[in-house]
Parts: C-alpha cells; sequence; structure tokens
C-alpha cells in the first residue's frame, strides 16, 4: 500500500517536473562574455615569427622543448605526486559535489518515517476516559517533497554550481602550468649555478697557477711581494665566490624536491658543467587566441558567468514559491497494519511570496549586480595582464638572446687577454697589475655570459607560461561532465570518475562506498634519488 502511493507520488512528480521545465521562467539577464579589440600580431614580436594555422599550439609537454631528459622526468614526477598540485584537484572533486548538492533541489525528495511509543496519562487527568491509564502509539508512513522551480531559482543554483567546478578546472590547469613553470625554471637556475661552478673551478685552478708564477718570481726576486698578496686576494675570493654559488645550487635543488614531493635531505641531481639546452621554437600565434589558452582568463570569464547567475537567484527572491507535500501511512494502537481503517494520507501546497521585508531582497538584487561588475572588471584585468605578459616574455627573449650573444663575444676577447697579460708578466714586460685586472674581466665575461644565458632561458619558460603552456579552454569539462553521479547511484562516491582530465589521488581505503570495500590503503613510495 505504501509503495503503490510512493509509486504514485513519483509518477505525479515526475509530470509536474516536465510542466515546470515547460513553464519555467529565467530571471537571469542574457549572458554574453565581454569582446575585446585586439591588434593582428605581437608588438615585441621578436625572432618568433606569427605561427602558422598547422603549429599554433604549443605541446602541451612543453619543457620537452627544452631537449633535457632529466627535466621531462622531473616534470612528470611533479605532476603525479605534487602535493599542491593534488590539492587543487580534490577543491575541484569538491565542486563538482557541490554540482550534486544544488541538483538535488530539483527533484522530488521521498522518505520513510515510522516509531512507537508507550504512554501512560494520570489518574488525575481531567476528561480521561474510564478506566485507560496507558495506550501505545506505532506509526509507520512515507513522505514526499517537491518545488516547482516555475522562476529558475534552483536551475540558477545549479549552474552556477556547474560553473564553479568548471572554474575549480579552469584553477587546476593553472596550478598545474605554474608548477610546470616553477620546476622548470628552477631547474634552469639550477644547471646556470653548475656552469657558473665550473667556471670558478677552472678560474681557481688558473689563480692556483699565478699564484705560484708569483711566488717563482718573488723567489727569483723578479716582482715585488705585492704581486704575491695580488696572486693571493684573487684566489682567496674566487674561492668565496665559489661556496656562496654552492650554496644557492643546494637551496635552488631543496626547492626542486619539494615541487617533486620528495625528501630534500635524500634528493640530488647531479651536476653538470654547461647549459646544454636547446633554443625552443615557440609558436606564439595570434593576440585573438590568447583568451582561448589561459587558464585564469578562464576562470575570470567562468566566475563571471556564475555571477550573472546569481541576479536570476536574487531576482527569483521576489516571486511567490511554491512547494507540493504529501504524506501517508498507517497510525494505530498496535502493529495492525493490515486494517485499512488505520491509514491515513494528506497531501497539499503552500506558496509564499514576501510582502514587506524593508528592502532585503532589493540589497541583495542590487548586491549581486554589483558583484557581476566586480567579475567583469576582474576579467578585463586578467585579459590585459595576459596580454602584457606576452609582450614582456617576447621583449626578454628577445633582448636576452641578443645579449648572449654580445657576452659570448666578450668572453673570448676576455679569456684572451687573461692568457696575453700572463705570458707577459711571466716575461717580466708587463706588470702583474695588468695580469690580475684582466683576469677579473675574464671571470666577470664568463659569469655575466651564464647568467644571461639562464636568464633567457628562463625567459622562454615565462613565455611558454604567458602563453598557456599548450592549455586551451576546449579542455574544460563541459557542464554536464562536472556531476559525479545519478540520482540513484550509492557506490564508489569516494573518488568521482575523472571529467576534464582531472582526478584525485585514489588512495583506497576499506571506506571507498557506502557498501564498504576490501582495498588496503596504498603505501606510499620512497623519494626517489635523482643522480649521485
Amino acid at each position: 500500500m505504501i509503495m503503490r502511493s510512493l509509486r504514485r507520488t513519483m509518477m505525479s512528480g515526475g509530470a509536474m517536473l516536465s510542466l515546470a521545465a515547460l513553464s519555467a521562467c529565467d530571471l537571469a539577464p542574457a549572458y554574453h562574455p565581454p569582446t575585446y579589440v585586439v591588434p593582428a600580431s605581437w608588438h615585441g614580436q621578436g625572432v618568433f615569427a606569427t605561427a602558422t594555422p598547422a603549429d599554433t599550439q604549443l605541446p602541451s609537454h612543453w619543457w620537452t622543448l627544452l631537449h633535457d631528459p632529466q627535466l621531462d622526468a622531473l616534470e612528470d614526477k611533479a605532476v603525479a605526486a605534487n602535493a599542491d598540485l593534488q590539492a587543487a584537484a580534490e577543491r575541484f572533486v569538491q565542486a563538482r559535489a557541490m554540482v550534486m548538492s544544488a541538483r538535488a533541489d530539483l527533484l522530488p525528495h521521498f522518505g520513510l518515517a515510522f516509531g512507537a511509543s508507550d504512554n501512560k496519562q494520570s489518574a488525575d487527568r481531567l476528561f480521561r476516559y474510564k478506566g485507560a491509564l496507558t495506550q501505545t502509539d506505532e506509526f509507520y508512513g512515507g513522505l514526499a517533497s517537491w518545488e516547482p522551480d516555475f522562476w529558475s531559482e534552483i536551475r540558477n543554483q545549479v549552474r552556477m554550481a556547474k560553473f564553479s567546478a568548471q572554474e575549480k578546472a579552469a584553477d587546476y590547469a593553472g596550478a598545474r602550468l605554474s608548477l610546470q613553470a616553477e620546476l622548470a625554471s628552477d631547474y634552469v637556475a639550477l644547471r646556470g649555478y653548475d656552469a657558473q661552478d665550473a667556471i670558478y673551478r677552472k678560474s681557481i685552478a688558473y689563480y692556483e697557477q699565478a699564484l705560484k708564477v708569483t711566488q717563482t718570481q718573488l723567489a727569483n726576486q723578479a716582482a715585488p711581494r705585492l704581486d704575491l698578496a695580488r696572486a693571493q686576494n684573487r684566489l682567496y675570493v674566487t674561492q668565496a665566490a665559489e661556496l656562496d654559488i654552492q650554496a644557492e645550487r643546494e637551496v635552488t635543488e631543496h626547492a626542486i624536491a619539494v615541487l617533486t614531493n620528495s625528501a630534500p635531505s635524500g634528493f640530488h641531481i647531479a651536476p653538470a658543467d654547461r647549459l646544454a639546452f636547446v633554443r625552443a621554437a615557440i609558436p606564439v600565434g595570434v593576440p585573438s587566441d590568447l583568451l582561448q589558452r589561459r587558464p585564469d582568463v578562464a576562470s575570470a570569464e567562468r566566475e563571471m558567468a556564475q555571477a550573472n547567475r546569481a541576479i536570476g537567484v536574487s531576482r527569483a527572491a521576489f516571486y511567490p514559491h511554491v512547494s507540493l507535500n504529501a504524506n501517508g501511512g498507517f497510525d494505530a494502537n498496535g502493529f495492525d497494519l493490515a486494517n485499512l481503517a488505520n491509514s491515513m494520507w494528506s497531501y497539499g501546497a503552500s506558496a509564499s511570496m514576501p510582502i514587506f521585508e524593508g528592502g532585503l531582497r532589493r540589497a541583495a538584487l542590487q548586491a549581486s549586480w554589483a558583484s557581476y561588475r566586480e567579475t567583469r572588471d576582474h576579467y578585463r584585468s586578467s585579459v590585459l595582464g595576459a596580454f602584457r605578459e606576452v609582450e614582456d616574455g617576447l621583449s626578454r627573449t628577445d633582448r636576452l638572446w641578443a645579449e648572449n650573444n654580445r657576452l659570448k663575444a666578450a668572453t673570448s676577447a676576455a679569456l684572451d687577454m687573461q692568457n696575453m697579460t700572463m705570458t707577459l708578466y711571466k716575461g717580466g714586460v708587463s706588470p702583474y697589475l695588468d695580469a690580475i685586472i684582466a683576469q677579473e674581466a675574464a671571470l666577470e665575461a664568463q659569469i655575466s655570459q651564464v647568467q644571461v644565458e639562464t636568464r633567457y632561458f628562463q625567459a622562454e619558460i615565462g613565455l611558454i607560461r604567458a602563453l598557456g603552456g599548450g592549455w586551451s579552454d576546449k579542455l574544460l569539462p563541459t557542464p554536464d561532465q562536472t556531476m559525479t553521479f545519478s540520482a540513484l547511484q550509492y557506490d564508489g562516491l569516494r573518488h568521482p570518475d575523472p571529467a576534464g582530465g582531472i582526478d584525485s589521488v585514489r588512495d583506497e581505503t576499506p571506506f571507498d562506498n557506502l557498501a564498504g570495500s576490501t582495498a588496503a590503503p596504498e603505501v606510499g613510495t620512497a623519494p626517489v634519488q635523482t643522480g649521485h
């Protein structure tokens, strides 16, 4: 009897849902993202040509453009294990759960109620039935309720939740790109320190030989003691500078360890003597494509879409809210469920409409319009910032590469000058002061060249990051893909299926779903040591 009543209620609720879908009125204003007039090409184009349609997109694994296998392995490890990135994935999962929470209000709600009690009355109670001091009461029944969404208030809340999940997906893409770019930049800096350390080692070996030459000259009374002091000073200052570079390298190595979810004490990257990166051919495309490439711009646009739907929710608060309710069951003095005389039921509808609340709803509507305009301004700022970062990256890469070429020529000339002055000093033709000046110039030129080359490759990484790192807003999950389960699904709730290529870490436990699971938790792996 109860099940037949519930089935009839569900069928009538579905019919009312269809009726409401046909008659619902969406009070949110029409939404159109702002459009901008953008130039046909970049001002700071530099050495990068406008890409053809076949190569307008960066590869998703853009760091492979640097042709460093060790960097490739570190990037893969960071994306798989970085804790901050995993937290961003969980925020996306939480946003998807909020979609399902908002969607639940669109569907009828059903429930069961039952209870029993044993009641004793006072013997002195007025109008007590003669002889009845105690009685029992048992009741069993079903409940159903549904709110027709005539003004699309619930629908707009569901759309807001879906847009919020898309925003979190874009935030995840931005966090992943930021992680990849930071790791690549730190790795380039590490290799830059390695190259500088190699230069210092060669210079120290050269200065030690120069010190021996001055000691020989002094012993032969061919040079004053001042030359020996100058040679010692040059050697000790360079040794101190090398220690500073080694400290910076260790700190950078620790930062890379954390980015790859490794313990700094057990993590090491074998040093290299020079920068061996390949200059990347970066397809910059055209400015009009940038709005679809940047995760932060996509996130700002989805935030604006949410604020637009919030206006519809605030408007719906001015109109009547209708609720349909039904319940039925049995209430008897005992467990006599077979007696239809003890059955009961009720159904009805209620409606409420604000008349005067002192401007409460008008204030909410005004605030929602202001919030929408705020998100529109934030979106515009994000777009302008994106264009500026690309132009900055193009300017830096162009100028730094030219500067690097000049410094390579300066380094070659300084090394020649160093060798010539030392030869002249050995022959007694030139004072040691000239040799010291040449040594300082040679070391400074070599270090400056490596530093500028390091900055150039970091600028390349910054440009790739400004261009979106091969990402596209087409990779965002669709609004329907943000939903995580069906209305009657009760298993697999701990880890929803991935959406938009975003998945959380599946550390299974016996509480994986409502029905239970026998899966054992995964054991974390120890940090992998890179190099020796």
